[in-house]
């Protein structure tokens, strides 16, 4: 076969516009020369860099290189200026401070001087509460979270399209469900026991017919305790108010004795 007949593979295309296969880039075309940037390290602050250049480096955060850890962290700075990219203003006072524990740590030290006189102290205690809270959070962000890991289920109910039939109910029916309501009601009925009024008035009328002209009665033959502490006291007040009223006369034989009562002369 003649290789003049073959076919030939098409060039592919670098991408359609409206339609049209485009095969070449256009000649006008300007393409900046940063246009594209990957980032592939990306910082909440000046103490997140700073924490990520000494665990790199696996240096020890209580006896941290300043001199070496500032010029890592200035080259960072001055990467982004010349990508023009806009640093937060904690970069900037962050390599202030950065400045001026380097040039403290330069001076001679005095003898005698502790841990808390050290240039780094107050930095040192700034990165550990970061690194302690960074850690919580990253312990928090593995929790299951709603929405992200635990979905609600919803299911819905599928929508009848029935029209809604009438219920067709007899008078038998009717009848057997209003017996049963009653006897419902039947089984929940309550009596209320009330305690019957005692009259002091009829009491004292009670007294006065029991007792004898001219004889003595015991007042403890009155007092019935079948009638409870209500009717004790009741025969007690009527005694009472037939004495106030003078229709009884009250008398003892001994002193403590037992009290008895006669109608007045």
């Amino acid at each position: 076969m003649d290789p003049e007949q073959l076919p030939a593979q098409q060039e592919l295309p670098l991408a359609r516009v409206h339609g049209e296969r485009l095969t070449r880039l256009p000649e006008d075309l300007y393409i900046p020369p940063d246009a594209l940037e990957v980032f592939l390290d990306a910082f909440e602050g000046p103490l997140d860099f700073l924490l990520w250049l000494i665990r790199r480096q696996n240096l020890d955060i209580l006896d941290i290189p300043v001199a070496e850890v500032a010029a890592q962290y200035m080259a960072y700075v001055d990467l982004m200026r010349d990508l023009r990219l806009e640093l937060a203003a904690d970069y900037l006072v962050m390599a202030a401070v950065l400045t001026e524990i380097k040039s403290r740590m330069l001076l001679p030290r005095p003898a005698g001087d502790t841990e808390e006189d050290d240039p780094r102290a107050a930095l040192v205690r700034r990165l550990q509460d970061y690194a302690r809270f960074r850690h919580a959070s990253e312990v928090l962000a593995q929790r299951p979270q709603f929405g992200r890991d635990v979905l609600p289920l919803a299911v819905a109910l599928p929508q009848l399209d029935q029209p809604a039939q009438e219920a067709q109910v007899s008078l038998a029916e009717l009848l057997s469900a209003m017996t049963e309501v009653l006897a419902r009601g039947a089984l929940k009925a309550h009596h209320h026991v009330r305690r019957e009024p005692l009259s002091v008035r009829e009491r004292m009328s009670l007294i006065l017919q029991r007792l004898t002209a001219g004889q003595f009665t015991p007042l403890l033959s009155l007092l019935q305790p079948t009638e409870g502490r209500a009717g004790v006291v009741v025969s007690f007040l009527a005694v009472l108010e037939l004495v106030r009223e003078r229709l009884i006369e009250l008398g003892q034989t001994e002193a403590f004795g037992p009290i008895y009562l006669r109608p007045a002369a």
